[in-house]
């Protein structure tokens, strides 16, 4: 019977695990090897530490309603994207609300988490911690790992000849990267067009002599204002047109994204993408077609070789006098504190059952939090799959047999190198990954009960934003006020822009928003029906 549970990682996933410990009646002791809670939100201008931290100019690139703990809103007044500092405070507020930091040992580094001898019958880990010079070794019945995948930057120099032997400039990671004085009037190179290379390369041209975008993907870029100026994944992440990605043909619904996003700029002629490309990434970024329209930005293709002052890039063209060299190109992931037998044999998420349980133990009394990346955000899935994993420690929610979660695990793709920009894997469906979990949890909202019982709240969970709330309606930790919150979140996004009211300003989007729902009922109620009969995975109304 599981009671003790190790918590490693006072981040995001690690508040949220220790909270969902407590909602089930475990007692959770969290470990946070820095000196205070917020993982990567919390900023700081020192790199002495090796610890990895956002940059001080990062905005979220997920909205407040679409990122937040499914039974704690941010404060309504806060801007619907958020700096660091925003998110660490929101941060605060949840350990605070409930009341997580009793729990929490900070400057408290995990060495190891090994299996006991009897743990084929127990379950249990031997974990040996340091604090202040002293080790200690605990005994517990279960270990959530909350470290993330940001932990170890990826520096590819073996793929680009020359950088180490002829180059002569400078050259880092972007995890080094604090903000721009130490670039002003010099021209870089940023390798990588992920939303870090992206947002790097428009700040760095507001100083810089010249930046050079280099990226050998196909990428589209998107703003985080949609239509009608509200958020991107408000509008965008829906359970209707989860539906539609379901039903359509993928080539038809490719075809549809591609359009609309060249409908704010062509891609093909600013060299990012081409509609005919079937391998493509997407990055949010809404100043970066601006510095390339204004030239302040250039992007180039991927680099063949550096010379001691100049990149040959792979079509033959050259950029010389290069004062800097700048890696965004991710990060790798590693649990060097696992013993050998279980973290040697996660090389990435499909590893695991349901990205989570390793299935070759005996007991799963052993879960990984938040080694995924979905189209929305992480910091949901993360809570989601704490409030599974401490479901199935207190006995309420059951696993398949070892051998049919291995079963399942091996009919996945073979996993690829730790390298972040061949690991796609990582990337699921927001949707389709947070419903399966929360369908493995119980707490899944029946949409096709609530059309007939609720059809307000129904059409607003069918058609509206797939916000965190669904997932309080109903199973064990609903929350009262997840029918409130899900039918004021446009009010909410709303609210910090009502800094200035204009004459004329009424409510008529409200009985709009009455008459469409009214009209919309039927379909939904069909749309509902027919996934009854015919479920897709991560979406059954059920």
């Amino acid at each position: 019977m599981v009671q003790r549970v190790a918590v490693i990682g006072a981040g995001a996933g690690g508040l949220a695990s220790v909270k969902c410990c407590l909602d089930e009646g475990l007692e959770p002791t969290c470990f946070e090897s820095s000196e205070d809670i917020g993982g990567v939100w919390r900023y700081t201008d020192s790199t002495d530490s090796r610890r990895i931290t956002v940059y001080r100019s990062v905005i979220t690139n997920t909205s407040k309603e679409m990122s937040c703990f499914s039974d704690f809103p941010f404060p309504k007044d806060f801007p619907n994207y958020l700096p660091h500092s925003l998110v660490l405070e929101y941060l605060r507020m949840y350990a605070w609300h409930f009341n997580l930091l009793r729990h929490i040992r900070l400057q408290t580094t995990v060495l190891s988490v090994r299996k006991r001898p009897d743990f084929s019958t127990s379950g249990q880990w031997e974990v040996v911690t340091e604090s202040h010079g002293v080790r200690e070794s605990h005994v517990f019945d279960a270990v959530m790992v909350c470290t993330g995948h940001y932990q170890e930057p990826y520096l590819p120099l073996a793929s680009f000849p020359g950088i180490e032997s002829r180059f002569k400039g400078q050259y880092l990671h972007s995890w080094e990267y604090r903000d721009v004085q130490a670039f002003r009037g010099k021209r870089v190179l940023v390798l990588g067009i992920g939303n870090t290379g992206g947002d790097l390369s428009v700040e760095l041209s507001r100083v810089a002599a010249k930046v050079f975008l280099s990226t050998r993907s196909h990428t589209w870029v998107i703003s985080r204002v949609s239509d009608h100026g509200f958020p991107v994944d408000m509008v965008s992440t829906t359970r209707f047109n989860s539906l539609l990605d379901w039903l359509l043909p993928s080539a038809l619904t490719r075809r549809i994204k591609f359009r609309k996003f060249d409908s704010w700029f062509n891609h093909t002629n600013y060299g990012f993408a081409s509609s005919k490309s079937s391998k493509f990434k997407m990055i949010i970024n809404e100043e970066l077609p601006f510095c390339l329209l204004s030239g302040t930005v250039v992007l180039k293709p991927n680099v063949k070789e550096f010379t001691e002052s100049s990149a040959v890039f792979e079509d033959g063209t050259t950029e010389g006098n290069i004062d800097v060299v700048l890696f965004a190109t991710g990060y790798n992931f590693s649990f060097p504190f696992l013993e050998e037998s279980v973290g040697g044999a996660i090389h990435d998420n499909r590893s695991l059952y349901n990205c989570i349980f390793p299935p070759q133990l005996e007991q799963p009394t052993l879960a990984i939090i938040g080694l995924i990346q979905l189209t929305g955000s992480i910091m949901v899935g993360s809570e989601m799959q704490a409030r599974w994993v401490t479901g199935v420690f207190a006995g309420w929610n059951k696993l398949p047999p070892p051998s049919r979660m291995m079963a399942e695990v091996l009919k996945r793709k073979p996993a690829v190198k730790r390298n972040p920009s061949e690991r796609e894997n990582l990337k699921m469906s927001f949707i389709s990954y947070v419903d399966k979990i929360a369908a493995c949890a119980g707490v899944k909202p029946s949409v096709w009960r609530l059309l007939l019982t609720d059809p307000q709240l129904g059409l607003a969970i069918f058609f509206g934003p797939c916000s965190p709330y669904q997932y309080r309606l109903e199973g064990r930790g609903s929350w009262s006020g997840a029918r409130a919150a899900i039918l004021t979140q446009w009010q909410r996004s709303l609210r910090p822009l009502r800094t200035r009211m204009l004459l004329g300003d009424s409510s008529s989007s409200s009985w709009r928003w009455s008459w469409m729902c009214l009209l919309a009922l039927p379909a939904a109620l069909t749309a509902a029906w027919l996934c009854s009969k015919h479920p897709q995975p991560g979406w059954s109304p059920r």
